[in-house]
């Protein structure tokens, strides 16, 4: 199993108690972003395009437990930035673990081993590696040589202490099929727990724009990653769920689900999802879900989100069809997506635009090829 059990267990008690309760709209995962600085400049990420001042703010230990209170979903995503640069992230990592909130801390891994003997393992702590390939595709990812060998060297002393471990992994275009293949099977010998994957979305800070895949094309890229896994007979571990696989194959025509992912930042809760910057705040977790106009939102109907097959809004749109056709998505875990059938419908785009060229990104879950 890449998730373990409690974890699972935990997650579907939460997802019951809600359709129990009768509330159609919940989050399964905070986003809570204590920082934008980061000690990298990727060529696909804008978050450190802010003013000085911007980039020195950070969320406190108390502004981030309250949010995770205050928000109540069962697991907590730690981007940033780079989050091992917040001087205060043991203090709040051991208050979310005490609050048994499962913390996936996502680093670029080039401060984690420096770090590490300020973390206990336990099974609420994730290490979440980003590896956006192999040496060289990563290197240049990150604009930067030599970061992939830190990373795979941090990530075997994190297993070593006995530190949960996967990888997340962005999609760009021009992505070579066999490349990620590659990829895969070498993060599966690393001995990580799963793999987080999505074509990479869009921001619009991003320094460049032409890296990103547009949605078509990533429907491609993964039946093609697929298909050479299951001819390898590779058992890759994602992170996801399977239905949220089927999605990236094309099977699927999925609306985002953007309430599934919730983020707080250092300017608050911001509408209506960790990807799009530019759209406000709430004062708060209650005026975020009840004064958000969610239907603006998604595929066909923002042109902002025409392109964005990532995994914050839509495996909690997929979580929710494995509820509803529990068999179905037994059946895609053992046998893998489909990859020779037609393609599902695409959602209808209001307005369509020349920039059909946003990614997607994978996590984890045991696929058989």
């Amino acid at each position: 199993m890449s998730v373990p059990f409690i974890q699972q267990l935990r997650v579907g008690s939460y997802i019951l108690g809600k359709k129990l309760k009768g509330e159609a709209r919940y989050p399964l995962v905070l986003m809570l972003e204590p920082l934008f600085q980061c000690n990298l400049a990727c060529a696909g990420c804008g978050k450190i395009d802010y003013e000085d001042a911007i980039l020195r703010r950070r969320v406190s230990v108390d502004q981030a437990l309250a949010a995770a209170d205050e928000c109540g979903a069962p697991v907590v995503s730690i981007p940033g930035g780079e989050p091992l640069i917040h001087k205060e992230m043991p203090e709040i990592v051991r208050g979310l673990v005490d609050r048994k909130r499962f913390v996936y801390l996502c680093t670029n891994a080039l401060l984690l081993e420096k770090k590490l003997h300020e973390y206990e393992p336990s099974v609420y702590l994730t290490f979440s590696v980003h590896l956006d390939g192999l040496r060289e595709r990563h290197d240049e990812s990150v604009c930067r040589e030599g970061v992939f060998d830190v990373a795979v060297r941090a990530i075997g002393k994190a297993l070593e202490r006995g530190h949960r471990v996967t990888v997340n992994c962005t999609l760009f275009d021009g992505e070579d099929p066999k490349d990620v293949a590659d990829f895969f099977d070498y993060a599966m010998e690393l001995g990580v727990e799963a793999i987080t994957v999505s074509p990479g979305y869009s921001y619009e800070r991003a320094p460049r724009q032409d890296v990103f895949l547009p949605r078509s094309r990533s429907k491609e890229l993964f039946r093609n990653i697929f298909r050479l896994g299951r001819n390898r007979n590779s058992k890759w571990r994602f992170n996801q769920s399977s239905l949220f696989l089927d999605f990236l194959a094309g099977n699927q025509s999925y609306q985002c689900t953007p309430w599934s992912s919730v983020t707080y930042n250092v300017f608050g809760w911001q509408r209506p999802c960790y990807l799009l910057v530019d759209e406000g705040y709430a004062e708060s977790f209650a005026d975020l879900m009840e004064n958000t106009d969610w239907d603006a939102y998604g595929v066909g109907r923002n042109p902002k989100c025409n392109n964005c097959m990532a995994h914050c809004g839509y495996e909690g749109t997929a979580v929710e069809d494995t509820f509803r056709k529990p068999l179905h998505a037994f059946k895609v875990m053992l046998r893998g997506p489909e990859l020779e059938a037609p393609m599902a419908p695409e959602v209808p785009l209001v307005e369509a635009t020349a920039a059909d060229s946003e990614p997607a990104t994978i996590a984890v879950r045991e696929v058989r090829g």
